[in-house]
């Protein structure tokens, strides 16, 4: 065996170098026992050129003695030297001395001449190897001949050596060890092979590849056999025949020697070579893969050239070796050949080379005679070997006088403890050996190794898979096999008994104390640690017996001999395998080098020693975290750690650094081992994994420990991570641990040392006992005591008193250290840290004095009044505890009513409960409880009345006293109130009783009026009742008479016939109730869906509305047809007594009840009931378990007049049955009156059940249904659809087509086609389909020159604009050059137009054919359709505009051009537009007092208003053109003297669109004006206006006044949420997100809706901003969010639950602490808040960071704004302590000078304000003793 074993992972291997026999290989191998020509000189030749050139070729590393190199004078010969020196190089002196000194020692011991190596033939020349090669082939010809002296024969007898492995070498192997991936082989002479997964069988690949395919696949439900595992298939102390596939050299790191692995396969088509089934002969040995397991046997498949020879093993045969049952398929066993059938395909065999008869009596195995090929002769068969040669190497031999075989040294059983293989093995005489390997040869010929050893001759199995009757010998051999010496032990002394001068000694050991010895062979590369060439038998320091220390480094099971090494720096190696390594044990080494990962540095590597390299993960690198381990470990630092655990199957070691655990002393052992470990044991760990519950920590080896939360600490720890850190190591101590399971729980606190006395009392103590003890400490959660006995109690802040849970602080404050706390009982004893739970609750302190407190389930009795504290709320019930952990459940439905509708019940953890115990299960202890008293109740009674108090005026005479009122008494009682559903009575003065109307008659027939069945009784009356118990008032029921009031009881009472004359004592409960029974029930009260109706005075049920009545008519008006106290006949329809439910239903008939899916048709009418609405469809329910959606197109026949508000939830309507789908159980209904009322009602738009009733070419409406990414579905009908493409939406292009329509919007097309087979029909919304008054868009072709057309200015240009023109398809565009823009001359047109403009052209030309269109935009050109266009506008008949520089042509005008950012130059457009004549303006129109309302200012044909919609008729409109239509206008040609009104502005501000306009002309980017414009506007309910002014303020503000623009999108923003509909709403803010900071106007946007009243739409606001990757890292928005919950939504908890997720989505530490701050300050500020939880918060900060002054400060200013809001004295004064303890706080802090004084002057203002003097002087005093121990301290 080899003596590093290989890592099994196939995947990192070397590259194979496939060796195969080549020329070079047999050169390669020098004929030992020739001599060198010693004359023979260098001779430079081609032959001798070519034989140097292999030696350029890489050259394998070996541990055997390396070949002499080639000389370079046989490359190339040097000319002259210098110097007269030798023309050899250094090197090759050295090398010819050492041959020298060689041949000298081996001419010395054996007296022959020293044999040539194939290095010296090459190294004298050619002539030594051509005398060789004579000589080699003389000896061939001899072979045998010399008989007498095996010694001078010249016998070679090679050892198979790794470099005779080829492709196609046949071996004998053992398995020695089975990986996951792998087999791993032991070979003859210490060789190791191993074999990979996929070179097991052909089965077997099969069955991975059917594994593979099958892999990930859901719902394959393969079984656990189809699981593979080569453990399963192979066993240590296997034989096994193997191939040679591939043989890889890997170099090693430094050490000049290669790692050599040899990969083999055992599937029977390559190892048994394709034999014919002629070849095998009986007993040879056969390897075969399982094909099959049968009931007697199982099926193998051999691999042989005929493929139907199969071999079998019978049961019987298969022994103890294998079980019938584990045998799987492609299984591989090599099998001795005992039989053949008679037609030659069936081998009968056997595994194992022994038969199973021969087994028990000892006889040697089998072996082949003869055979008809020698190709029959395979490794593992036995043969008979006929000796032709020996001698001291070995002997030689033949098989049937055709097969040369040879037994090296190792393998002949002789000669190595002084027998003479000569005498032992004689030429001639027969032997019996196996085959061990066959090589093949260049020729094609095999090169046979046989062995003669004894257990190779029986290849005994391993001593477990032997048969108990097996022999002595076998026994014996196969316990040799398995229980040898410990590899990398130490032996003393080893003996020298064999020599062999070139490969190594043949060595005895000796082990102490045992007479037995062993046979080892130590190499001659693992003698010496310098180099040794040859060895000598006779003389030196390795003769023959001499004895020396040596290493076992190796065992090779086929040889049956130890490798050792003699190396002193192996024997002081402290570990060579990994193997010897020891989880925990001490080790040292070498950085090696250092693992860079993602993170930085991952780990180190560490060497150990030659063959051993550990890992040592980051986390292990040091006690505290590197941030640089690199400048710590460098390559070569001595490290010393210790062993975390050892891989040997991955062959991995991972080694801790950690001082910690390295150095640790402790005497307690490693912990590597669960079964070694036990409670209370401590030790060190580290912490790997870090959850919310607790932490994983790992010790050694596979060990690993679970520290919960609680176990971490002493105090409370709400969050680990701030505590622990990954790789700390904590010391930790056992609390418990299950070896079988491997798991183990641990705690960080601190053992309770328990002496003598507090043991005996926590045996002593128990839960229940009443304790007393002091209070030793208290926190915000509970209160430490310390009992009289010594033992610890803890007593949470809910348990102080019944109360507690509701004021914490209250109970709290009654508590005070060193206080004597009496009566507390003990809830429970924690075993674990020895410790009392305890409580001093009332109602529990009481039930422990009397005995009543539940301490078992044992103890609890049905009926029974107990107290206990919720332990936990949920949506079920409510789970109460008592002492000893006892836990009862209480569940909902037994819960008080008024309890039911508030949250979690209106419980807190640890509230007082007092219950009635309804049952007890002690097998499963499980204890129910109800808060509704029990009939049965054996309660304590309460104080009551005495019985003897005598009755004043009694209606029944017979009765004088209260106790005349016993349960069942029949008396009188005086009527003394008639409600609907009970009667009020007197019994006497002062006692009263009522009768339930369920108590009141027997059947149904006794009732005269239904609706008011108590009507028949009269005020005064006097009538018979009996007494059944008392009235509940609270929650309306009868209590057992037993129950007593402190006053005196309403009794409850009944009037039945039944109860009276025939005594009937049977109560109706629930318990009592079953299905199907019917009984009467009287209305009293509804719910949404349902009535409910008492049955009898403790049962409730519910009667559905659908099974109210049969008539659905009647259901419309609940309160009139069934009043509340209505008597109804009921049958159970379902009862569920655990949740206290009762379901009834009052029809008569059934036919509803079996209404189902399957009975329905269509046609039918049925009734039913809304159950909900919304804007797409009306939910209607028939029955329970039935009901369906009426879509839109269902609802009416008018689509326009459909009014979805007529319908509320819970009306009844008749609905009608159009189609019924029972596979998808799907149901369509109908509310169309011309299906429900009469036909003959007008239809608007008819019902559509088929597509037949579709034709091509109808008009038809219907409803969007779904918008999908290829076009629209529209609804015609409840199961008829339309689709309508993209391409038919619209007549124009556009280009978001998804914004034209919109799910449940109404539209009208026409149909294209309709598929009544496929079921598919096409729809176009067109308007040129759908719309008969459509005016078709206009083509180039309908353009004429001179038409008058209107578009919108898309691009402008210094040449000119385009423009494109409205009501075109598709959309055409024309061209107005700069030429047709004016009158006169235009530059550059861009100053007058810009991108968006409205404008109105003629058309100067068209090209049809190159598509272009010329346009004109002179003023002239529109001059004769100025009476168009007033028409448009009326606004400007009223107004003719403001007239701008007032001048004449002639006239010099002084006024500036008008030019700023997104404006127009008003001069210029004056003078290109030839603006000689302004119209006129009467004084009229002057009017200061009363302005006419205008509409802007209009300046040559511009609307400054930015309404885009007149834009036309302001063109139309220019003053600058003559007014053919009213030339009476133009009176004078000089301009009129105007009245100059600016100077109003000042004085009044603006008054007009007017002043606006010429104010924005000067202020174009003032925000603050433009919105003053906009509420202008809306003042005068012109909201479209205001929005067009937005728009424009938004294009005008330059693009940089960023803030401006802002404003405007705000006030933009408020005018859609008061005036817009959602979309505008959306839109518009989408607008501003684009342009501007998007989180600034989420904000904004939210505080609009918060301002308006719209909680919900700001509350989705924010979460859409939280929910914002780039949006919620700022803290503003999560404390703006928890502001709006806190003070708007008044929902604080939400607030508070903000915190978690905004720690999240903040991770800087800092930010964090800020964050955190900000919401407790929120606590304070809010008066939703709890200043409390607060407190809490900054608690937690401030011990995090104690030096963190800001938040200090903050904490005082909070405390010190609750003080001055603080109005009752109480509060004050509590206020003013908190503030006051905080100073004390800081000011005991460590500070700077400078912060010093801040802090005290602060101070001292307080005590000023609110404090006292002597308060004031205290400040002062410790101010100035903080400053003198700075200047004593001297420091800053």
């Amino acid at each position: 065996m080899a003596t590093i074993k290989r890592k099994a992972v196939t995947d990192e291997r070397p590259n194979k170098k496939v060796k195969t026999s080549t020329p070079a290989t047999k050169a390669a191998k020098p004929a030992k026992t020739e001599k060198p020509e010693k004359s023979a000189k260098p001779v430079k030749s081609e032959k001798s050129e070519k034989a140097a050139k292999p030696a350029k070729a890489p050259v394998e590393v070996s541990t055997e003695r390396k070949p002499i190199p080639k000389s370079v004078l046989q490359q190339e010969d040097r000319a002259f030297p210098r110097g007269g020196g030798s023309v050899l190089t250094p090197l090759e002196q050295k090398q010819i001395k050492a041959q020298a000194e060689r041949d000298v020692l081996f001419e010395q011991e054996t007296g022959k001449p020293a044999v040539a190596e194939n290095g010296d033939d090459e190294l004298f020349g050619e002539g030594a190897a051509a005398i060789a090669k004579s000589k080699k082939k003389k000896w061939q010809k001899d072979d045998g001949k010399d008989a007498t002296d095996g010694k001078a024969t010249g016998l070679k007898v090679q050892a198979l050596n790794y470099k005779d492995l080829s492709i196609g070498s046949v071996l004998l192997g053992y398995v020695t060890a089975v990986t996951s991936r792998d087999v791993e082989v032991a070979l003859a002479n210490n060789l190791t092979g191993y074999v990979p997964i996929t070179a097991v069988s052909e089965r077997l690949n099969a069955r991975i590849e059917k594994l593979l395919e099958n892999e990930g696949q859901a719902g394959q439900g393969e079984d656990e056999d189809e699981d593979m595992y080569l453990k399963d298939l192979f066993y240590v102390g296997q034989w096994l025949r193997a191939t040679v596939t591939a043989t890889t050299s890997a170099q090693t790191d430094g050490s000049g020697s290669s790692k050599r692995h040899v990969e083999l396969s055992v599937d029977p088509r390559q190892v048994n070579g394709g034999l014919d089934a002629s070849s095998v002969v009986l007993n040879s040995m056969i390897q075969g893969a399982v094909r099959s397991v049968e009931d007697h046997g199982i099926v193998v498949d051999l691999g042989l050239s005929n493929a139907s020879v199969r071999g079998f093993i019978s049961k019987k045969d298969l022994g103890v070796m294998y079980d019938l049952e584990d045998v799987e398929e492609g299984q591989v066993m090599m099998c001795l050949v005992t039989g053949k059938g008679s037609n030659g395909n069936v081998l009968n065999l056997t595994p194992g080379a022994i038969p199973r008869s021969a087994i028990a009596e000892g006889k040697q195995a089998p072996a082949v005679g003869e055979a008809p090929t020698v190709e029959g002769f395979q490794p593992g068969t036995a043969v008979d070997v006929l000796v032709t040669d020996n001698g001291s190497a070995g002997i030689a031999g033949k098989v049937m006088g055709m097969l040369d075989v040879t037994a090296d040294l190792s393998h002949c059983g002789a000669g190595l403890f002084g027998d003479d293989i000569s005498k032992k093995y004689k030429i001639g005489s027969k032997v019996r050996g196996r085959i061990i390997w066959a090589l093949p040869t260049e020729d094609g010929s095999r090169r046979v190794g046989i062995s003669l050893l004894d257990h190779l001759m029986n290849l005994p199995a391993p001593p477990s898979k032997l048969p108990g009757n097996a022999s002595a010998k076998l026994k014996s051999q196969a316990t040799t096999l398995q229980q040898h010496q410990p590899l990398s032990s130490i032996v003393e002394d080893a003996k020298v008994i064999h020599v062999t001068p070139k490969r190594g000694l043949f060595m005895q050991l000796s082990f102490p104390g045992s007479k037995e010895t062993a046979k080892a062979f130590a190499h001659i590369s693992q003698i010496s640690d310098d180099r040794i060439d040859a060895l000598t038998s006779a003389i030196g320091k390795y003769k023959i017996d001499s004895t020396h220390r040596a290493r076992i480094i190796a065992y090779s099971p086929i040889d049956n001999l130890y490798r050792v090494s003699l190396k002193p720096s192996v024997l002081e190696q402290q570990f060579l395998r990994i193997e010897d390594l020891t989880i925990g044990g001490l080790v040292q080494g070498k950085v090696d080098r250092l693992i860079l990962g993602a993170k930085g540095i991952t780990g180190v590597l560490v060497k150990l020693s030659d063959n051993i390299t550990g890992l040592v993960p980051e986390i292990h690198l040091s006690d505290i975290h590197l941030g640089h381990p690199e400048r710590k470990f460098k390559e070569g630092f001595p490290v010393k750690g210790r062993v975390l655990s050892v891989d040997l199957e991955k062959r991995q070691v991972r080694l801790t650094l950690k001082k910690t655990l390295v150095n640790q002393d402790s005497p307690a052992p490693v912990w590597k081992d669960y079964a070694v470990l036990k409670p209370g044991m401590e030790g060190k760990g580290t912490i790997v994994n870090i959850l919310q519950a607790g932490a994983a920590v790992q010790f050694f080896g596979n060990v690993r420990a679970w520290l919960p939360v609680a176990e971490m600490s002493e105090t409370f720890i709400e969050n680990p991570e701030k505590h622990f850190r990954l790789g700390q190591t904590v010391n930790v101590r056992i609390v418990s641990v299950e070896p079988a399971a491997q798991t183990m729980k641990v705690s960080c606190k601190e053992p309770v040392d328990f002496d003598a006395g507090l043991q005996d009392a926590w045996d002593s103590i128990a839960g229940g006992q009443i304790v007393s003890g002091t209070v030793t400490e208290k926190n915000p959660e509970s209160v430490t005591v310390l009992l009289e006995n010594g033992l610890k109690g803890t007593i949470r802040v809910g348990h102080l008193s019944d109360s507690a849970t509701t004021d914490p602080e209250k109970a709290l404050k009654k508590v005070h250290i060193e206080k004597t706390l009496a009566e507390l009982v003990v809830l429970h004893k924690l075993e674990r840290s020895r410790h009392l739970l305890l409580t001093r609750k009332a109602g529990m302190v009481a039930d422990a004095k009397t005995g009543d407190l539940i301490t078992s389930h044992d103890g609890a009795a049905t009926g029974k009044k107990v107290n206990g504290f919720v332990r936990n709320v949920t949506p079920e019930g409510v789970y109460t505890e008592f002492a000893n952990g006892v836990v009862g459940l209480l569940p909902k439905s037994q819960l008080a009513h008024e309890m039911l509708g508030q949250a979690a019940f209106g419980l807190v953890k640890d509230q007082s409960i007092s219950a009635w115990i309804t049952n007890v299960d002690t097998a499963r202890e499980r204890i129910s409880l109800s808060m509704r008293e029990l009939a049965e109740s054996s309660s304590p009674k309460r104080e009551s009345v005495p019985s003897t108090l005598e009755l004043v005026n009694p209606a029944d005479p017979m009765a004088t006293s209260l106790a005349d009122l016993s349960l069942g008494k029949v008396t009188k009682a005086r009527v003394t109130g008639i409600k609907a559903s009970q009667i009020n009575v007197r019994l006497a003065d002062r006692v009263a009783g009522r009768i339930d109307v369920s108590e009141t008659f027997n059947t149904w027939d006794d009732i005269s009026n239904k609706k008011a069945p108590l009507q028949k009784f009269r005020a005064n009356e006097i009538v018979d009742v009996k007494i059944l118990g008392i009235h509940d008032m609270r929650n309306h029921r009868f209590l057992p008479i037993t129950h007593r009031s402190s006053g005196v009881p309403v009794f409850e009472l009944s009037a039945k016939r039944s109860r009276i004359e025939e005594a009937d004592e049977t109560g109706l409960t629930m318990g009592t109730i079953v299905q199907g029974s019917q009984h009467l029930a009287f209305v009293n009260n509804y719910g949404d869906n349902c009535v409910w109706v008492n049955v009898s005075p403790n049962v409730r049920g519910r009667v559905a509305l659908m099974d109210l009545s049969d008539d659905a008519g009647q259901l419309q008006n609940l309160e009139k047809n069934f009043p509340v106290g209505c008597a109804l006949r009921v049958t159970v329809k379902s009862v569920d007594a655990t949740n206290n439910r009762l379901d009834l239903v009052a029809r008569s008939g059934v036919a509803a009840e079996e209404l189902t899916l399957q009975t329905l048709s269509s046609g039918m009418m049925l009734t039913g009931r809304v159950t909900r609405i919304n804007e797409r469809s009306v939910t209607v329910q028939l029955t329970d378990n039935l009901g369906a959606p009426v879509p839109l197109v269902e609802i009416g026949d008018d689509y326009d007049n459909l009014k979805m508000t007529q319908y509320n939830k819970n009306d009844i309507v008749r609905v009608g049955v159009i189609d019924v789908d029972a596979p998808n159980k799907k149901l369509y209904l109908t509310l169309r009156p011309s299906k429900l009322l009469s036909s003959s009602l007008p239809i608007k738009d008819p019902q559509v059940t088929r597509y037949a009733q579709l034709k091509p070419g109808k008009l038809v409406r219907g409803f969007v249904k779904h918008v999908a990414e290829k076009g629209v579905y529209v609804s015609l009908g409840a199961r008829i659809d339309a689709f309508v493409r993209i391409s038919d939406l619209s007549d124009q292009f556009v280009k978001d087509w998804k914004t034209i329509v919109e799910v449940d919007q109404l539209v009208e097309g026409r149909l294209l086609s309709v598929d009544e087979n496929a079921k598919h029909a096409l729809l176009s919304l067109k308007a040129s389909h759908a719309d008969a008054n459509f005016i078709p868009p206009v083509t180039i072709n309908d353009l004429q020159p001179g038409m008058i057309v209107t578009g919108k200015v898309r691009k402008v240009e210094e040449f000119g604009a385009f423009i494109d023109i409205d009501n075109t398809q598709p959309r055409l565009s024309g061209l107005c050059h700069r030429s047709e823009v004016a009158a006169r001359r235009v530059e550059d047109v861009r100053k007058l137009y810009s991108a968006g403009d409205v404008v109105k052209a003629k058309i100067m030309a068209v090209d049809v054919v190159a598509r272009k269109i010329s346009l004109g935009l002179k003023a002239s050109y529109f001059a004769d359709g100025a009476d168009d266009v007033e028409m448009e506008d009326d606004e400007d008949e009223d107004d003719s505009g403001v007239e701008v520089g007032g001048a004449a042509e002639d006239d010099d005008s002084e006024d500036e051009d008008v030019d700023m950012d997104g404006g127009i130059d008003l001069e210029a457009v004056r003078d290109a537009e030839s603006n000689d004549d302004l119209s006129e303006q009467s004084d009229e129109d002057m009017d200061e007092d009363q302005p006419k309302p205008i509409t802007g200012l209009k300046t040559n044909g511009f609307d400054w208003t930015g309404g885009n919609d007149h834009a036309v008729a302001a063109d139309a409109m220019s003053d600058s053109e003559p007014d053919a239509a009213a030339p009476k206008k133009r009176k004078r040609n000089k301009p009129e003297i105007k009245v100059d009104m600016t100077g109003d502005l000042d004085k009044y501000g603006s008054r007009s669109v007017s002043d606006f306009e010429r104010q924005l002309l000067g202020q174009p980017n003032d925000s603050g004006l433009w919105i003053q414009y906009m509420a202008f506007q809306l003042e005068l309910s012109e909201i479209q206006q205001a929005r067009t002014i937005a728009e424009r303020a938004i294009r005008t503000i330059h693009i940089r006044e960023l803030d401006e623009k802002a404003n405007v999108w705000i006030a933009w923003m408020n005018l859609e949420v008061e005036y817009g509909t959602e979309e505008q709403i959306e839109d518009v803010f989408k607008q501003a997100c684009q342009v501007q900071d998007p989180l600034e106007m989420h904000q904004k946007l939210a505080s609009i809706y918060i301002d308006s009243g719209k909680h919900d739409k700001a509350d989705a606001v924010f979460e859409k901003v939280v929910g914002n990757k780039a949006f919620r890292a700022s803290q503003d928005v999560w404390v703006n969010y928890a502001n709006f919950l806190v003070d708007s939504r008044k929902t604080p908890d939400r607030a508070r639950a903000l915190l978690d997720r905004a720690l999240q989505s903040i991770t800087l530490p800092n930010e964090q602490r800020a964050l955190t701050s900000r919401f407790a300050a929120l606590e304070f500020h809010s008066k939703y808040g709890n200043a409390e939880r607060g407190r809490t918060m900054f608690e937690a900060l401030l011990s995090e960071w104690p030096k963190w002054s800001s938040g200090w400060d903050m904490f005082v200013d909070l405390e010190r704004a609750r003080l001055s809001h603080a109005t009752s004295g109480d509060a004050k004064s509590d206020a003013r302590e908190k503030v006051r303890a905080l100073h004390e706080r800081i000011a005991a802090q460590k500070m700077k000078k400078r912060r010093a004084r801040f802090v005290f002057k602060r101070w001292l203002e307080f005590e000023q304000a609110e404090g006292s003097a002597k308060s004031v002087e205290r400040v002062k005093a410790l101010e100035k003793a903080y400053e003198e121990a700075q200047q004593a301290g001297g420091e800053e």
